[in-house]
Formats: structure tokens, sequence, C-alpha cells
């Protein structure tokens, strides 16, 4: 049988509460994803810890300041390479006021998160987008939109680095989900972020409960505007990493 919802020591590990509406969403997600797991290969994180800890708090552990200082504010926030929906759809339920842009270029998973958000109650606040995040960073509608860009899994970091730093309103911040770190992480990030026109604000690092592995997560915050040939082409970003030639 599936394990039951967590108790309340697990909200106190990551410093917030769900509200009763919260943790029905969060049960709701659970079922939902394994409702389209059956028929679209989202994630095999759906049961017990592995859907508590390692995709809900997983997602939400890097904004514990924010969901305790500012969780009613109106955020525009997108989840870049959202998979399964997450840390995209964790963060719509746990920020009730804020809205979503979830970009993904698999267009079956787009369309399983869209009904997904959908079915919770989240269609005003959530919108996919199904195409390549280089392609997002130069849309009118993104550029230089967002309050808070993410990514969780995804690539690099400085791939990542050149993904969101463009989306990214001149206030905003970028939340690079990332696992071990080590100092040569940081070097290669520092470099990418130099062109960029970016830096890292601050470096959070903890283990997940139950022994779901170390957790860091990158805080970059913009200098000033993004160059505007960045991010570069589809695919380039991934081939030919920002600061790659600094490290050769």
């Amino acid at each position: 049988m599936p394990a039951a919802t967590p108790d309340t020591a697990l909200w106190q590990e990551l410093g917030w509460q769900p509200s009763p509406e919260q943790l029905q969403q969060l049960e709701a997600l659970q079922t939902e994803l394994r409702s389209w797991n059956s028929r679209v290969n989202l994630t095999r994180l759906v049961e017990g810890d592995d859907f508590w800890i390692a995709q809900v708090f997983d997602s939400l552990w890097p904004l514990r300041s924010l969901l305790q200082e500012r969780a009613d504010a109106a955020l525009e926030c997108i989840d870049v390479g959202t998979g399964g929906g997450f840390p995209g759809l964790a963060v719509a339920i746990a920020l009730p006021r804020a809205r979503l842009t979830l970009v993904d270029s698999v267009g079956r998973k787009t369309q399983a998160v869209q009904a997904m958000a959908v079915t919770l109650g989240l269609a005003e606040r959530v919108q996919l987008r199904c195409e390549r995040v280089e392609l997002t960073g130069r849309h009118g509608q993104c550029r230089g939109r967002f309050h808070l860009a993410m990514a969780r899994a995804v690539a690099a970091a400085p791939v990542v680095a050149e993904y969101l730093v463009p989306l990214l309103h001149p206030e905003g911040e970028a939340l690079l989900y990332r696992g071990q770190w080590s100092a040569t992480d940081q070097t290669d990030l520092d470099r990418a972020l130099t062109p960029l026109n970016a830096t890292i604000r601050c470096c959070l690092e903890r283990e997940l409960p139950a022994g779901r592995g170390q957790r860091t997560a990158l805080w970059v915050q913009p200098l000033g505007p993004c160059p505007r040939s960045y991010p570069r082409a589809v695919g380039v970003p991934s081939k030919f990493p920002l600061g790659q030639e600094a490290r050769a």
C-alpha cells in the first residue's frame, strides 16, 4: 500500500506547513501522477518518501524563506525542464498567488502536466510551453519577465545558468537545484555567469530527510541586463557551455 501523508515532522523540517487545502492538492497531485504514469513516463518518484521527500520537499526546501515571509506574493515564476511537473506544480500549490510558466520540449509531458494543473484547480495560474528553453529565453513574452526562474535536474550548472538568466526580471533571481557541489563546480558557474552579467547571491546546502542525499541550491541574481546574444541557438549551450574555454 502507498505510504500515508507525512506527519507534521516533515513540515517542521521544511519550516512551512501546508494549509488543509494545499495538503489536499499535494495528495491529489500524487494521485494524478500515478494515473498519468500509466500512460506517460513522467517520473518514478511517485510513492511514499519518493513523492513526499524526493519530489515535494526537495522542490520546496530552497524556498523556505519565501514560504515563511512572502507566501502571498504575486510572483511570476518559471520552471525550465519541468518534466513531470516539479518543482513547478509544488511551487504553484505552496505559493497560492504566484503564476507559473512550465517549460518542457516533450509534448506528451507538457500535455500531461497541463491536464494535472486543470484537475488540481491551478489552470488559471499555471501555463505550459512546449518548446526548447533557448527559444523561451528569446520570446518577447518571457525574456526579462520572471521574479523566480527555476531548473531542477536539467543540465550542468553553466548550461542552466544560460537558460535561466535571460528570463529574469531586473529584480528577479534564478534557482539552480543541484546535488553534490564542489569548488570546481563553483568556479565553472562563476565563469559562466560573467558573460551573462549575473552573480551567485548564495549557496545553500542540506541533507534531505530519511537519508535521501545531499542537495545544493544556488541562488543567482542579475547585475544588469543580460546581453541579447544569450541564450545562444538551440543546442549550443549544452554543446559549448559558457566558461569552458577559460577552464581549458
